[in-house]
């Protein structure tokens, strides 16, 4: 089996086996990153004098045609071989000889391995932000279309006062603009440089660790080369977390859903192609989508408990235990774009019920009103809230079906513009157009 650590002895089966684990397959990843981190180290190199721009020249070459096979989807880790780094190695060395052995030059798999997930990560992130802005405009969208619908607002489950379709639509809008803010923090986490930390001491070489930087449009280096290597584990945890967090946003989203939808309520639903039905009562239409939504997005946070246990007994260097970060890492954003894809599709087929509020059961939401009423008239708020509050009790009240809210965030104000504004400012702050450009630049690097 071929590893760039492989000295002339052989390694037993069973142990090898059980320390590659799932490498192989998962690593499938990794590959285009793995590979543009070559070319940007190999690049480096040259700029040091290490390697001559001859030699660049064959390297880029060749990391190139590897580059092409992964766009068409005819590269694979052969058999044989442990996993994404190996395998880009003993090509460039199949192809090109000894030239494809100084790639490794002034590197660790630490780092490589650490650099290939800032690269993937940094581009996952940036889909998942325009998922997630797609959903935000939805939200929005839905908001303004549905404001001057009523709905009654619930506390502990108990009807409580008059709200609106807009005012729904739109905390979910917030709360996304909320997500994004710890997406983009962690983003800026992700969007530092580990490459040259090596294997977490540096290196003699004289390498030039900015020329990376710049070249894969890093926004700064992870500076100190012991902290490069335990950041592992923090950055990934940074990124599960700001998932976490937009999961909690769409469960809540998707278990009003499965409530609204239930007849006792009947305030939504949905066209019968987004439904499922049963297998004995003909009746049926269920929301399966928003139940399997609301579980994938508890999924998502499980994720972030299995990130969480991986530091909890690691002192400072580089451990295999980080080689079994990447399956549930892999597993939340795959994950994440599937609920934010749904959701994308699903969200805007709702179908609202626009006279909710004329029902007598929602009568008493109306009773702050004229709590309210009273005291704008000169009463105490106390003196008006026990009338009220006889009237309902004696069976007395009479509702006044009328709701007067202006304030900043009410069913008058939504504030939708000011909220856009939130979620625009933080997107404009993760410079997705900064970080395509230099990639661009680096992948004609040799052409």
């Amino acid at each position: 089996m071929s590893k760039l650590w492989s000295d002339k002895n052989k390694l037993h089966p069973l142990i090898e086996k059980f320390t590659i684990g799932n490498d192989a397959v998962i690593d499938l990843k990794l590959a285009k990153w793995d590979v543009l981190g070559s070319l940007a180290h190999s690049k480096m190199l040259t700029e040091v004098g290490i390697v001559t721009e001859k030699e660049f020249g064959l390297l880029s070459a060749e990391l190139h045609s590897i580059l092409e096979l992964i766009e068409v989807g005819e590269f694979s880790i052969d058999e044989g071989i442990e996993d994404i780094h190996s395998q880009v190695e003993m090509m460039l060395i199949s192809w090109i000889g000894d030239i494809g052995k100084k790639i490794h030059t002034s590197r660790s798999r630490n780092d490589q391995v650490l650099l290939d997930l800032r690269l993937y990560m940094r581009d996952e992130i940036k889909n998942t932000s325009y998922l997630i802005k797609e959903l935000f405009e939805s939200f929005i969208l839905l908001s303004e279309k549905n404001k001057l619908y009523l709905m009654p607002g619930y506390t502990h489950l108990q009807i409580a006062m008059p709200s609106s379709f807009g005012l729904w639509f739109a905390s979910f809008a917030e709360s996304l603009a909320d997500d994004l803010l710890l997406l983009e923090t962690a983003y800026r986490m992700v969007n530092k440089n580990p490459l040259g930390s090596a294997a977490g001491y540096g290196s003699s070489f004289p390498i030039k660790r900015e020329i990376t930087t710049e070249l894969l449009g890093f926004e700064s280096l992870n500076y100190n080369s012991m902290y490069a290597q335990a950041s592992r584990v923090k950055v990934e945890m940074a990124v599960a977390n700001a998932f976490s967090s937009i999961a909690s946003t769409m469960s809540r989203f998707a278990a009003d859903a499965c409530l609204f939808m239930s007849q006792n309520f009947g305030f939504i639903k949905l066209p019968k192609e987004f439904t499922t039905g049963s297998s004995i009562m003909p009746h049926k239409n269920n929301p399966d989508v928003f139940e399997l939504l609301r579980a994938k997005c508890n999924e998502i946070k499980t994720h972030s408990l299995q990130l969480l246990s991986f530091p909890n007994n690691l002192t400072t260097g580089y451990f295999r235990d980080y080689q079994l970060l990447k399956e549930p890492l892999f597993k939340a954003f795959d994950n994440m774009k599937q609920i934010l894809e749904i959701s994308i599709l699903v969200i805007p087929q709702l179908i609202i019920k626009e006279n909710i509020m004329e029902l007598s059961l929602y009568d008493v939401s109306f009773s702050v009103e004229e709590v309210e009423q009273r005291v704008k008239n000169g009463e105490s708020f106390r003196s008006a809230y026990m009338t009220v509050s006889d009237q309902i009790n004696n069976g007395e009240y009479k509702k006044q079906a009328k709701v007067d809210y202006s304030h900043e965030g009410s069913l008058g104000n939504l504030c939708n513009n000011e909220i856009s504004k939130l979620f625009e400012n933080t997107f404009d702050k993760f410079q997705f157009l900064k970080v395509e450009k230099a990639m661009d630049q680096l992948i004609q690097i040799g052409f």
